[in-house]
C-alpha cells in the first residue's frame, strides 16, 4: 500500500491494512498498533486529519499519565521514528523526509550524531523527534540543541508527540489515493 485508502473505508478494513496505515503515517510501532487499532475499528473518522488529532489525544494521555507503563508505551511509539541523519532508515517516508539531513560535510554528519547521543542521554527513553520538513541540517541541530538545553522531559514528550502529529498529517496529503 503506497497511498492510503479513503477515510471512509476503514473501520471496515482487517487489522493488517489499518496496520498498515498506522505505519505510513506514524512508522512501524506494535505498542502504537495496541493504543490505536481498537480505535480505528470502531470509529468513522471524517478526514484524516481528525484521525490524526485522535492519535495524538491518546499520545497525550499517555504523556499526562504518571503509570510507569504509560511512559514506557509512550517512549516506544515515539523511539519507532529513525534517529536524524542515521544511514540506515527502514521508512520510505523517513528517508525521503531526512533526504536533506544527509548533505553536508562529514563534520556536521558527526555532530548531529554527538547531539542524538547527548539528547538521548538527558532524556533516557527518547528519542528527538522533529518535523524536518525541508529545514537544513543546521537549523535542525540548532533546535536540538536548545531541546537539550531547556531539560524538560515533558516539554519533550509533548514536542515528541506534536512533530509525529505534524509528520503524519504531512505524510496523509501526500498519500490520499
Amino acid at each position: 500500500m503506497t497511498s492510503l485508502p479513503a477515510i471512509s473505508t476503514l473501520s471496515h478494513l482487517p487489522d493488517s491494512e489499518l496496520t498498515t496505515v498506522l505505519d505510513l503515517l506514524f512508522e512501524p510501532s506494535p505498542p502504537l498498533h495496541a493504543l490505536s487499532l481498537p480505535v480505528l475499528r470502531t470509529t468513522v473518522f471524517p478526514d484524516y486529519g481528525t484521525l490524526i488529532g485522535a492519535v495524538n489525544g491518546q499520545l497525550t494521555a499517555l504523556a499526562s499519565s504518571d503509570a510507569p507503563d504509560d511512559v514506557e508505551k509512550l517512549s516506544e511509539i515515539l523511539c519507532s521514528h529513525p534517529r536524524l541523519g542515521e544511514k540506515k532508515v527502514d521508512s520510505e517516508q523517513s528517508r525521503a523526509e531526512q533526504a536533506q539531513l544527509q548533505k553536508g560535510g562529514e563534520e556536521e554528519k558527526e555532530q548531529l550524531a554527538k547531539l542524538n547521543a547527548e539528547y538521548e542521554d538527558k532524556f533516557p527513553g527518547l528519542r528527538y523527534v522533529v518535523f524536518v520538513n525541508g529545514r537544513s541540517r543546521p537549523i535542525v541541530m540548532e533546535n536540538m540543541r536548545s531541546r537539550i538545553d531547556r531539560g524538560d522531559i515533558k516539554a519533550e514528550r509533548q514536542e515528541a508527540i506534536q512533530a509525529m502529529c505534524d509528520i503524519a498529517a504531512d505524510r496523509a496529503a501526500k498519500l490520499q489515493g
